[in-house]
């Protein structure tokens, strides 16, 4: 299944802090035979079935939350090629933050160094209006 980690990591995250704060679905979610990608996979097969191109937040996580709370669900066959979409706002730790910039300074040292490498090329000198000599009469 191609999903985006995002989208995956968006709906863990839901899963886990409804976890926290509801002991029946935290059973549920404690399943041994339960995981996330096939929890994608059922998502966006549902999504699929329907015909619909957009679902808010909260038939998404409902989605997510039945595939947990069924003993008996069919999730599908994996996609491939489908494109998923979040609208949520990134929020990176600290040190994803400090790699995402040491990521960025030594993309920005590889193109100066790149651009360094690369020959200079001379320009070549043209006489717009060129004084006619002697010799041109």
């Amino acid at each position: 299944m191609k999903s985006t980690a995002y989208f995956t990591r968006t709906i863990l995250t839901y899963l886990e802090q409804r976890a926290e704060t509801d002991p029946l679905f935290a059973k549920s979610f404690a399943k041994t035979d339960k995981n996330i990608d096939d929890c994608i996979t059922y998502i966006l097969n549902t999504v699929q079935k329907s015909g619909c191109n957009g679902f808010t937040d909260i038939e998404v996580y409902s989605m997510a939350v039945h595939y947990y709370d069924e003993d008996i669900i069919e999730v599908g066959n994996s996609m491939n090629g489908c494109h998923i979409a979040v609208n949520h706002v990134v929020e990176l730790t600290e040190e994803e933050k400090a790699e995402a910039r040491q990521e960025a300074i030594k993309k920005l040292q590889n193109e100066a160094y790149t651009k360094m490498k690369q020959p200079v090329k001379k320009a070549k000198r043209v006489e717009l209006n060129p004084q006619p000599t002697l010799f041109d009469f």
